[in-house]
């Protein structure tokens, strides 16, 4: 699951994991994450700054929940020096904007198969 409000990254990624082989759900509203009730995904990709909704905020409930406090969050930022709080949040691991997409599926993987 992706989230986050540049479409532009939001589809680029998507692209990238459909192509190798993973099923992909995506969303620009970080309050989407939140109102999942049923069906999680394997993993979450949060960014930090979302318009609306701080990803750090959509962590800390996430990991509160018994549903989903153990699904791997990614968490992406521009801002290098929010890497501490992601961390804080409870994210499992923190990516920098730009990022290449070598770097994103080594650390998806990393998380999928630990």
């Amino acid at each position: 699951m992706i989230a986050d409000d540049d479409a532009g990254i939001v589809g680029a990624v998507e692209l990238m994991l459909e192509f190798e082989g993973y099923q992909v759900l995506s969303t620009l509203n970080g309050a989407t994450v939140l109102e999942m009730r049923d069906e999680f995904p394997d993993l979450f990709l949060l960014d930090i700054w979302m318009s609306g909704q701080d990803g750090r905020d959509i962590c800390r409930e996430l990991k509160k929940r018994d549903e989903t406090k153990n699904i791997p969050v990614i968490m992406i930022s521009a801002s290098t020096h929010l890497a501490r709080s992601a961390q804080e949040a409870g994210a499992d691991d923190f990516l920098e904007k730009p990022f290449s997409m070598d770097e994103l599926m080594d650390k998806i993987a990393q998380h999928l198969n630990s």
